[in-house]
């Protein structure tokens, strides 16, 4: 296995993706697996706030495939534990809690949805209430100890919120902290998640440090605008287009989205490489295609990718009769 094999490799695995840190340590893990033959194991956290993924959520999972497709061990961490104290990121106030019997009954759906993009035979599903339930109080005291109020507080949302007087609950900092030692009980090579969460992946590198163990390396992806074309994709926001939505819903909902956003679901969703983008781009310019047809494109291409070609063109066909 040589550099330039590795770097092919990453290019692959890299492309749609924002930050990765440390990117020579990737390319020495990669390195390094491939010469022992031991698969890496590559890390996702999925909470069950809510029971229906959507596709801001396909962005990290297409590029979970892919490292999938190069044999790695991926595992899907069902945060049935951490959806409880619910995620702080991109909150102005503290989110309501759940209780374990809401966030596992919320889960039941996630792995028939996430096997629409994952062989989800080859995925090792986890839910982290399981270690962190054992946790005694003295065991947490030991964990918190390694990290500073101020380091938490650097956090953006935190930062925001302390600044602006509003309330933040101490449980709110169990969050990533939890989140961390997932990492460390799972022993991560690799944690996926969106630009949003670098500092909980940061903070799994610094925790899994304190456990003298090889830190993971954070791979960061872009956040997929909504239907509303401005705020990230969320169900809070009711601008998202669930895996589970019927396909003409599916269809519609695309159709909707602004045009500046049509070659960003094109990548970060239908998973399109640049070459294909670039060659749609040059066709828009020189007056061979238009918006309007691209984006019946895109959503034939992302029903497709949930249910099959043939329905997509129903769902087209439906969508044509309406409008």
């Amino acid at each position: 296995m040589t550099d330039v094999d590795i770097n092919k490799e990453l290019e692959f695995l890299l492309e749609n993706t924002d930050e990765v840190i440390p990117e020579l340590e990737l390319h020495n893990k990669l390195k390094k697996s491939k010469i022992n033959g031991i698969p890496l194991n590559i890390k996702l956290g999925c909470d069950p706030s809510m029971p229906d993924l959507h596709i801001g959520h396909a962005v990290v999972l297409n590029v979970l495939k892919k490292f999938q497709d190069y044999n790695h061990n991926i595992i899907l961490v069902i945060g049935d534990f951490t959806a409880m104290i619910g995620d702080p990121t991109g909150r102005n106030k503290t989110r309501p809690q759940l209780t374990i019997e809401q966030t596992k009954e919320n889960a039941k759906t996630y792995i028939n949805q996430v096997s629409k993009i994952l062989n989800i035979e080859k995925v090792k599903i986890v839910y982290n209430s399981s270690w962190l339930n054992k946790i005694n109080f003295s065991e947490l005291v030991n964990l918190c100890s390694k990290f500073t109020v101020s380091q938490f507080l650097e956090r953006d949302d935190f930062s925001k919120r302390y600044k602006t007087g509003k309330p933040i609950s101490l449980h709110e900092f169990m969050y990533p902290l939890a989140q961390a030692y997932d990492s460390v009980y799972l022993r991560a090579d690799i944690e996926l998640g969106g630009t949003d969460q670098k500092f909980n992946l940061l903070l799994a590198r610094d925790l899994q440090k304190h456990f003298k163990m090889s830190q993971q390396v954070a791979i960061t992806m872009p956040i997929l605008e909504g239907t509303d074309g401005v705020n990230k994709m969320s169900k809070s926001y009711d601008n998202y287009i669930a895996f589970n939505d019927t396909p003409n819903d599916m269809y519609g909902k695309i159709m909707s989205i602004r045009d500046d956003l049509i070659f960003k679901y094109f990548s970060l969703v239908a998973g399109m490489n640049q070459k294909e983008i670039s060659d749609l781009q040059f066709m828009l310019k020189g007056d061979k295609t238009n918006y309007r047809d691209l984006k019946r494109k895109l959503s034939r291409d992302i029903v497709s990718m949930f249910y099959n070609d043939k329905i997509a063109s129903s769902a087209e066909n439906n969508f044509d009769k309406i409008f």
